[in-house]
């Protein structure tokens, strides 16, 4: 009996993703446990196809960690370094300068910053970090800090974060990216990162950001300690609060990597549980514009077959990326856009440049303009 329930369980996810109609938590965690990854891979194509067409994303956008030392010891986290640490660094302002030019001059759209929480800096360098940027490279979208760092914001200044964000808006950030959620459910959460912002905080400063107009991602750290039902609990918790604001643009579940982390005895999560993820979330997700295979953290050939588990977004270029790669990753520093088409090509889908509000880049020799929204037509 049990094949034969399994068999009609599916049946009836089928007809609901083929009428656009909502997966309920309990069909989450059956795709999960019991759907094979080619009835996975067919249901999230449907569903990524009816959203974005044969288009795969990517940007040219590069990365920029400004300090790596950090108050909080998250057991999964290779990249913090101890005040007194010969890892640790703060970069100075010029530096800092460096580095956006650098992404200018290679016609980067985005620069990407977070960080460590350095207990001995004050707010304002962490607001003049985004400042100095975006006065001296204006056309630079600036995608600064996660929820957990807003939330260390706020327990520096004694602030409400919304009008913190409204600060920065003001100074020059124009979105969110969606690091620190790791994994909402407490019982996961107390374990990995007991001491720093919590889900609702976490759902909280993402909520006062998409009030003020500002765009922002999110992310599920998958593969360390948690269970499939921590996992589809993460996606209905980020669904609802999509269904509140429509403030995020894309998901990017993120595989775990344990080298050089407390949780170094768990091994890496596997293709097969990266493919099923990806489609998962594609599946839940039903109001999620977007969803991202992270090449840096899926590796290359991963990330390459996700665009057919549901995937319509290869991230970019990721000049300087120190996270992850601290943590094991073995994937490049950045790849090229040549690459990224290439990649892309093969993969059977069709190459678009998109900037971090998903408008479509144009490019004519070293000069770039956006077009169209993609996001509107995605939704």
């Amino acid at each position: 009996m049990q094949p034969a329930n399994r068999d009609v369980r599916l049946s009836a996810i089928r007809d609901k993703v083929e009428a656009g109609q909502r997966l309920s938590f309990e069909d989450g965690v059956h795709l999960y446990e019991n759907v094979d990854l080619f009835t996975l891979s067919e249901l999230a194509n449907l569903v990524r196809e009816r959203k974005n067409g044969n288009n795969a994303y990517y940007n040219v956008n590069t990365h920029l960690n400004p300090t790596n030392v950090c108050v909080y010891r998250c057991t999964f986290c290779a990249f913090r370094a101890d005040l007194k640490s010969p890892k640790g660094y703060v970069m100075s302002d010029a530096q800092i300068l460096e580095r956006a030019a650098e992404a200018d001059r290679r016609g980067a759209t985005e620069l990407h910053i977070v960080g460590g929480l350095h207990h001995q800096l004050p707010y304002e360098w962490y607001l003049n970090v985004v400042r100095i940027i975006h006065e001296a490279h204006p056309r630079l979208h600036l995608k600064a800090y996660t929820a957990v760092e807003w939330d260390w914001f706020q327990r520096l200044t004694g602030r409400p974060t919304k009008d913190l964000l409204a600060e920065f808006k003001a100074a020059g950030l124009g979105s969110l990216p969606g690091g620190g959620a790791e994994i909402f459910h407490p019982e996961v959460r107390d374990k990995i990162c007991e001491h720093k912002a919590d889900a609702a905080s976490w759902l909280r400063i993402h909520r006062e950001a998409h009030r003020l107009g500002l765009r922002s991602n999110a992310t599920m750290l998958y593969g360390q300690i948690e269970e499939v039902r921590h996992r589809v609990d993460h996606l209905v918790r980020l669904r609802e609060l999509q269904d509140e604001t429509g403030g995020f643009q894309t998901f990017i579940p993120l595989a775990f990597h344990p080298d050089n982390t407390n949780l170094s005895h768990i091994p890496k999560p596997s293709g097969l549980l990266d493919l099923k993820t990806m489609a998962v979330s594609r599946l839940m997700l039903d109001n999620f514009p977007h969803v991202k295979a992270y090449w840096v953290m899926l590796g290359i050939k991963t990330a390459q077959v996700a665009l057919s588990f549901g995937a319509d977004d290869l991230d970019g270029t990721v000049v300087h990326e120190k996270i992850y790669h601290d943590a094991g990753s073995d994937s490049p520093q950045e790849l090229s856009v040549e690459e990224i088409r290439r990649l892309i090509r093969e993969a059977g889908r069709v190459p678009v440049e998109r900037d971090t509000l998903y408008n479509e880049v144009l490019r004519e020799d070293s000069r770039w303009s956006t077009g169209r929204s993609l996001q509107l037509l995605a939704n």
